[in-house]
């Protein structure tokens, strides 16, 4: 059979399988999976991923698809497992990380590890950031098994570690010492396929571009002394107490990406006046900081907008002395910068160095590429089209992603990487509120509904 022979019966075979909705058993048993990795505390540091990969790997062993569970040098366990498809095309990698963020139980409306139910929604740490990838691939993959689902790719199943940490121990682990596990032609993991309501429509981010990632140490010295005879301006933490100063008033110079042009330019075609005109003026350099401070039709949003506009550089943990009759020597701030699509870590360092002025020294303590995928691929469109299906008010439109996902470990192994968590939200839930923030929770509803996009979108992937 020809090379277009064999596509062209893989189309057909994809669209025949396609029309097969999810089962009422695995959208329920997608919930049944949250529920119990959120009552899980899998917090970073230390992780403890453990018993959600166990519990994963009796789900998914005892539907025969044989997960391996690899052991990463730090100790950290990650879990593959592999479901045949015809061979028609290369492997897709669906991945999800198990590891969170830190919460505070003080600041939560509910515990944020006992999976409670309230107010339609299942609440904890990790409903969306990101075991609900995790609950319905596991799902979807135990329900293809099942049902004796051979889709045209190999569908390859990735529950890993430490991704809010670096990835070190989770995807760059697997990517470095056992490619032959995950590689794959395309992956959809985290960063899109979540609703946004804006100016009364309803729009579906699919991310085709990430950040990088810069982690800097800000380091200021100075001279010592007894804390009863002040230093004043000439102090190590006077001096980096200015430089934060600045750096947490000043955004960073604008810069323009292909990805995050055409994210807004989607929107502002889809809106109504005059939300669109002021969309199209996010996108004018000098124009930015007024749109977003004053114009900008959702306050809400602003935030996350200036983030795919420019680099951004966000002061996290700070370090000074020891004893408080001694003023110390040295004061550090650790800093999370991001860096858009084609800027490099000495573009972020020289912006940075801009605006804090001197008597700063920087160490970079962590660093990571920006990506930025086609969006005209067969898949990209597949996922699009799969969304308005399911919601045909719904707006799929390409994305930039201001994180840094595990995307980047796939993408060393010339891995193109998609964001596609499908999740549908009610207006009152914002999703950037949810992502590390207090009170985390899902719609079951919204759930349910992404367990079917999800399940549909690789039938025919």
């Amino acid at each position: 059979m020809s090379t277009n022979a064999a596509l062209d019966a893989s189309s057909t075979f994809s669209g025949a399988l396609s029309s097969l909705a999810a089962p009422p058993e695995v959208v329920a048993a997608a919930r049944e999976h949250l529920r119990a990795l959120l009552r899980l505390d899998t917090t970073n540091p230390p992780g403890n991923e453990g018993p959600a990969v166990e519990y994963l790997a009796r789900v998914l062993d005892d539907a025969g698809l044989s997960p391996q569970v690899l052991t990463s040098p730090g100790g950290r366990p990650n879990l593959v497992a592999r479901l045949a498809g015809t061979g028609a095309r290369r492997p897709l990698l669906l991945h999800a990380h198990l590891d969170v963020v830190e919460a505070d139980p003080r600041e939560w409306r509910h515990p944020p590890f006992g999976a409670v139910e309230a107010e339609g929604c299942l609440w904890g740490r990790g409903a969306i950031d990101m075991k609900n990838m995790a609950a319905m691939g596991a799902a979807i993959l135990v329900g293809f098994k099942k049902a004796g689902v051979q889709p045209a790719r190999d569908i390859i199943f990735a529950a890993v570690a430490d991704e809010e940490a670096g990835c070190t121990e989770g995807s760059g682990f697997l990517a470095e010492k056992h490619p032959e596990l995950v590689a794959a032609e395309v992956a959809l993991g985290e960063g899109g396929g979540f609703s946004v309501e804006l100016s009364g429509r309803r729009f579906y981010p699919i991310m085709s571009a990430e950040k990088g990632l810069v982690w800097l140490r800000l380091v200021a010295e100075g001279p010592s002394g007894h804390g009863s005879m002040p230093l004043g301006e000439g102090s190590a933490v006077a001096t980096l107490s200015r430089a934060l100063a600045a750096l947490t008033s000043t955004r960073l110079p604008p810069h323009r990406t292909e990805t995050a042009e055409r994210f807004i330019r989607a929107l502002a075609d889809h809106s109504p006046l005059p939300a669109s005109a002021v969309l199209r003026l996010v996108l004018q350099p000098r124009l930015r900081d007024l749109v977003l401070d004053r114009l900008f039709p959702d306050p809400a949003l602003a935030r996350p907008f200036a983030a795919i506009l420019a680099n951004t550089a966000s002061p996290t943990v700070l370090r000074a002395g020891s004893k408080t009759n001694v003023i110390p020597s040295r004061a550090e701030c650790e800093v999370d910068g991001r860096t858009l699509p084609g800027q490099t870590t000495e573009d972020f360092i020289r912006e940075v160095e801009a605006v804090v002025g001197p008597g700063i020294r920087f160490e970079v303590i962590q660093a990571a590429a920006p990506l930025e995928a086609s969006t005209e691929t067969p898949l990209f469109r597949h996922l699009a089209a799969t969304i308005r299906r399911h919601d045909p008010e719904g707006i799929p439109v390409p994305y930039l992603c201001p994180g840094f996902t595990d995307a980047k470990s796939w993408a060393r192994l010339g891995t193109t990487c998609y964001g596609f968590l499908p999740l549908r939200l009610p207006a009152s839930i914002k999703f950037a509120d949810m992502f590390h923030g207090k009170d985390e929770r899902i719609p079951l509803e919204g759930l349910d509904w992404g367990t079917r996009v999800l399940w549909d979108a690789l039938l025919g992937a």
